[in-house]
């Protein structure tokens, strides 16, 4: 497990909604997360973010850089997000805030119609959008409870796991493991909520990150996408199209707000299309990706 350098003076943060909170992003080096880690840091937030890849640019600014700390590491291992969580606090003096992102899709292991996936490809997809988070969540209780502190846990859906597609998104995997997700997160809300720790979860429609280049480059796919999202002209959601409700969700303002469910989709959740035109099974890409 890598990290980049300690900085060394400290400047003066930025004030913005999330000025003062220390916050540990799981998955956070590429799309979503690093849409989302950026815009938390221009509203104030020191932050560690854990990813599998460098960050496609480390902001040069000192004020920034004494703000956060990459660690290049596999959320699927265990101690992972325990690790985290300790050198945030180690860090910053403090951890206030865990956000989930880590997940993908599992179509190279063989997501697809139920009646096709083998066990493996299951499993490890599976292990990737839901045991990630389980280990993540856990760590992030485990510690609130041990510093007997509030907290806030945001973890990061998908609409398929409540608004499916089958004929170009049919990847049953990856639908059960963010439904699975849902009922976690809210699981969890229920629990904790006496111990003023708080669990919510976005559920973005299909956005353009570069784990969605199939369905980016496929023109009925993106027929398809004018008439399921079709706010703003009817298009594929934008990381930074989530990035507000991080903010809210992370930030105190949503403190007296646990257990919810909020799609940040486009109005896929709510909009009625058909495809176009058929395509062969198992040739989409799976909306929410990181």
């Amino acid at each position: 497990m890598a990290t980049s350098p300690d900085a060394i003076e400290t400047r003066p943060v930025p004030q913005g909604a999330l000025s003062g909170r220390c916050l540990v992003i799981i998955g956070g080096t590429q799309g979503l997360g690093w849409s989302a880690a950026q815009a938390c840091l221009r509203e104030g937030a020191q932050l560690v973010v854990v990813g599998l890849e460098p960050t496609p640019e480390i902001p040069k600014t000192e004020t920034v850089q004494n703000r956060l700390e990459v660690i290049l590491a596999d959320a699927r291992e265990p101690g992972v997000a325990e690790r985290a969580i300790e050198r945030c606090a180690q860090r910053y003096g403090q951890f206030h805030a865990l956000y989930h992102v880590a997940g993908g899709s599992g179509r190279a292991w063989g997501d697809g119609p139920l009646h096709t996936i083998p066990l493996e490809g299951w499993q490890r997809t599976l292990e990737l959008n839901l045991t990630t988070a389980f280990l993540s969540n856990g760590a992030a209780i485990r510690w609130f409870l041990r510093e007997n502190q509030p907290g806030c846990i945001l973890n990061c859906g998908s609409v398929l796991a409540s608004s499916p597609s089958p004929n170009l998104f049919g990847t049953a995997a990856y639908a059960t493991a963010k439904s699975a997700l849902m009922g976690l997160t809210q699981a969890a809300a229920a629990a904790y909520a006496p111990h003023d720790i708080r669990v919510n979860l976005l559920a973005p429609g299909l956005t353009a990150t570069s784990m969605s280049l199939r369905a980016q480059s496929n023109p009925v796919i993106q027929e398809f996408i004018t008439r399921k999202q079709p706010l703003d002209g009817g298009r594929m959601g934008r990381p930074d199209d989530l990035d507000a409700a991080v903010i809210w969700l992370l930030s105190e303002g949503s403190r007296y707000v646990t257990g919810q469910v909020i799609a940040v989709d486009g109005g896929w959740s709510v909009s009625d299309a058909s495809p176009s035109q058929a395509l062969p099974p198992g040739t989409g890409s799976a909306p929410r990706v990181s």
